[in-house]
């Protein structure tokens, strides 16, 4: 069967022992090969039977393998023709002879070193020496000689080899590349190269390998064998796999700044490349932002399990507390700042598992064998613990180098969960600031019923500068707002804060939308150029936009001005869905420009929508995609203004948005003339009484006797003031909606003012009185004049 190779320039025919039987067992054929084999000429071998060579009878299985005419290979031991015992290896193939009847085809080779006997042993000895794992395979694949290097790895020695395929002795599949690159190069001629890493019967642990298959070639060029020259750079492998490690780490832990998922990303990354199962325990004041506490080894050790991979295997899910004994080698690792390795039948282990039977179980089911536990420090202060973990009877123990290649990988963890620590209490400290700055509840007012929602952006992007408001205005009328601050952080909040606030004293003084947006603008600008001094400022480069209505129960007309910011969507009452187009005006900050308001008459029970644009760009759809998504979901509008924005937030947000959101849906109402009355007055001082005539009439009829007395002061000093300081037309107003206001409007812009008048002065303590007698009083520019105003409350 197995054919020695020669040395380089022999041939192959003249050193194989081979020789041809007829279906009787007769040999016809006899070799040049096996004459010096057997000590046989040709003329003595033929004609004789083939098993009267045989020194001792063939094993009844292989005569019944024969018998069956199937190839066999095997050991023999032949007589030599002076009589001594020959050891040989034996492949006996059939032969189908042209009556169909089988004869064999019979190769042979005798145990190598006496092949060689008379070969140069400097040839030898380079062979057996070599610190390279050599092998010399037949013309079939099948090993023909082997060094002792390669003994070693294999776990058998030449013997036992001999006459095999590689996947006959080795079943391991990590082994089938190699024979099927012997069997390549036998066929093409060409050598070839692999690497291969496989677990060989002579190792505990697996072996990297750089494998050279060389062609055998006689001077013609034909190839009579391969040999296989292994190099063993199982180190050097394992130093590259950990850097692949460290690399893969590097890449995918930190992709967030979200803590729970930064522990996920170490877990997932260890396993199964480092571990088979890994836990990542942090003290519980990490995943809340704080600086945790130092550990004292004074008690039992509580973390917080954060990530565990594979889940399905964990003693504790995660979010749940662990609890570790202050002998434990998680505790002690986390007190000391220094990672263990140990197996599971160390003292220690077994102490700390004594204490606990859930691990203990846990221990026996999945067949843990060693372990180890490493710090989390990040910034010199403690995070947590991993816990490594190998399962498996037949799992290789951790040791110093999987140790140190765990340390760099915590280490690196420990930095991102530490970033990611320190912006989840920024990210706090800026979220409680921003809610601070929005509004704590809806103020009282008559004109419009509202609903709002304010989402804040992932925590990745951090909180925006979004705001809305609404602002009771004089008149019964409101205002509402919605702005957005552009950037994130701490900075846009605050930012949002003093634009909001300015928002509210702008409105105070009752300016037109326009008006006010412009004074908006100015203070941006101021913002963004810094102070004077030419000192960095906190906010930079501040942009916003903003969306200001005023709307008027009384004449239901709402007067809107936009800076930069996505038109209202309005819903009539008979369902009809429209986005109110207004004159958009430049972000605020740009400076200069103007801005331009829109008046429009709203039905009551219109619903009115101011939002942000993080309601209507999202990752998985554009600006206008984002538009239709609310017309659809404004159309299906139900009277619940809290279910209305629930509906929007559902049908647009899908997922946790990427940009803060603010929405707010007002539906407007109307004071009928049940609830306001009004009275044009001729600029005459004999009208004062009349004033007061009809304002005690009106009183009476709405039921608020108790609120004559006053209001008669009021309604006279007012319309004196106007008849005196102002000119016509004059008109007197009433207004009982959650007060009752009482206005005077005249002609002229000039304002009034409070001053003190002097013991003996005869007037100028009109509107001290007014100020003192109503709950507040004010006044407002309109495009006719001015208009003096007066609430108070009703009595309980």
């Amino acid at each position: 069967m197995d054919t020695p190779a020669g040395l380089p320039g022999d041939s192959l025919t003249s050193a194989a022992a081979l020789a041809v039987a007829a279906p009787d067992g007769t040999l016809t054929s006899w070799s040049t090969g096996a004459e010096k084999l057997l000590g046989y000429s040709a003329g003595e071998a033929v004609g004789r039977l083939a098993a009267a060579l045989l020194a001792a009878p063939l094993p009844a299985d292989v005569r019944e393998r024969l018998h069956q005419q199937e190839d066999w290979t095997g050991r023999v031991v032949l007589r030599h023709r002076n009589g001594s015992a020959v050891e040989c290896r034996v492949r006996a193939r059939s032969l189908t002879t042209g009556d169909e009847r089988a004869g064999w085809l019979l190769e042979g080779v005798r145990e190598w070193e006496e092949v060689d006997r008379d070969a140069d042993p400097l040839l030898r000895w380079s062979f057996d020496q070599s610190p390279f794992a050599l092998a010399i395979y037949d013309t079939e694949g099948r090993f023909l000689r082997v060094n002792e290097p390669m003994t070693k790895q294999l776990d058998a020695s030449e013997r036992d080899l001999r006459g095999l395929r590689i996947s006959e002795h080795m079943s391991d599949p990590a082994f089938q590349g190699p024979e099927q690159s012997v069997d390549r190069v036998l066929h093409t001629g060409e050598a070839e190269h692999m690497e291969n890493y496989g677990k060989v019967p002579g190792e505990p642990r697996a072996h990297a390998w750089i494998i050279h298959f060389t062609p055998l070639k006689d001077p013609g060029g034909l190839v009579h064998g391969v040999q296989l020259a292994a190099l063993d750079f199982s180190d050097q492998y394992a130093a590259r796999e950990r850097l692949a490690l460290l690399d893969e780490a590097s890449r995918r832990i930190g992709s967030s700044l979200d803590v729970t998922r930064t522990a996920r990303e170490l877990a997932d990354v260890a396993v199964p490349a480092l571990a088979d199962f890994v836990s990542v325990d942090l003290l519980d004041a990490v995943l809340h932002g704080d600086e945790a506490p130092p550990v004292h080894l004074d008690g039992p050790l509580l973390l917080r399990r954060t990530a565990v991979c594979p889940g399905a295997k964990a003693v504790f899910a995660a979010g749940e507390f662990s609890r570790f004994p202050e002998f434990s080698p998680v505790a002690r690792c986390l007190a000391t700042g220094r990672g263990t390795v140990h197996q599971v039948g160390d003292p220690e282990i077994t102490r700390w598992l004594a204490q606990d039977p859930d691990r203990t179980d846990w221990v026996s089911r999945h067949r843990a064998r060693s372990l180890m536990v490493v710090p989390l420090r990040g910034r010199g202060s403690n995070l947590g613990v991993v816990l490594y973990v190998r399962l498996g009877a037949c799992a290789v123990p951790y040791d110093q180098a999987d140790l140190q290649i765990a340390e760099e990988i915590a280490a690196r963890a420990a930095v991102c969960l530490d970033n990611a620590r320190r912006y989840t209490r920024e990210h706090a400290t800026t979220l409680a600031l921003q809610h601070s700055l929005l509004p704590q509840g809806i103020p009282e007012q008559a004109a419009v019923d509202v609903a709002c929602r304010y989402l804040p952006a992932d925590s990745q992007v951090g909180v925006g500068g979004d705001w809305f408001d609404v602002i009771p205005l004089s008149g019964a009328r409101v205002a509402l707002v919605v702005g957005d601050v552009v950037g994130h952080g701490i900075h846009a909040s605050a930012a949002m804060g003093r634009l909001r606030t300015a928002v509210r004293a702008l409105a105070d003084v009752d300016l037109a939308p326009d008006e006010l947006l412009a004074h908006l603008d100015d203070l941006v600008v101021r913002l963004s150029a810094g102070p004077e001094s030419g000192g960095e400022t906190p906010f930079g480069e501040l942009g916003a936009t903003c969306l200001y209505a005023v709307y008027d129960p009384i004449s239901r007309k709402c007067s809107l001005a936009s800076a930069g910011h996505p038109w209202p969507a309005l819903v009539t009452p008979d369902g009809t869905v429209d986005f109110l187009e207004l004159p958009t005006g430049p972000p605020l900050g740009l400076g200069g420009l103007p801005f331009e308001s829109v008046e429009r008459e709203l039905p009551e029970g219109s619903l009115l929508t101011l939002y942000t644009d993080g309601l209507v760009e999202a990752r998985n759809h554009d600006f206008n995609a984002g538009l239709h998504a609310l017309r659809t979901a404004l159309t299906h509008a139900v009277p619940s203004l809290e279910t209305t924005c629930d509906r929007v937030l559902d049908a647009l947000l899908t997922e946790q948005p990427a940009d803060d959101v603010a929405l707010l849906i007002a539906r407007t109402r109307a004071l009928d003339c049940g609830h306001v009355a009004v009275w044009d007055l001729p600029a005459d001082p004999a009208i004062v009484a009349e004033a007061r005539s009809l304002t005690t009439a009106q009183l009476h009829a709405w039921g608020l006797d108790e609120l004559v007395y006053v209001t008669e002061l009021v309604v006279s000093e007012l319309v004196t003031n106007a008849i005196r300081y102002a000119s016509a037309p004059l008109q007197l107003r009433l207004i009982k909606e959650r007060t009752l206001i009482c206005e005077v409007s005249d002609a002229s812009s000039t304002a009034p003012h409070l001053r003190r008048a002097r013991i003996f002065d005869e007037g100028g303590r009109g509107l001290m009185l007014v100020a003192q007698l109503t709950e507040r009083w004010g006044m407002r520019h309109t495009g006719t004049g001015k208009t003096i105003w007066a609430e108070q409350p009703f009595p309980e």
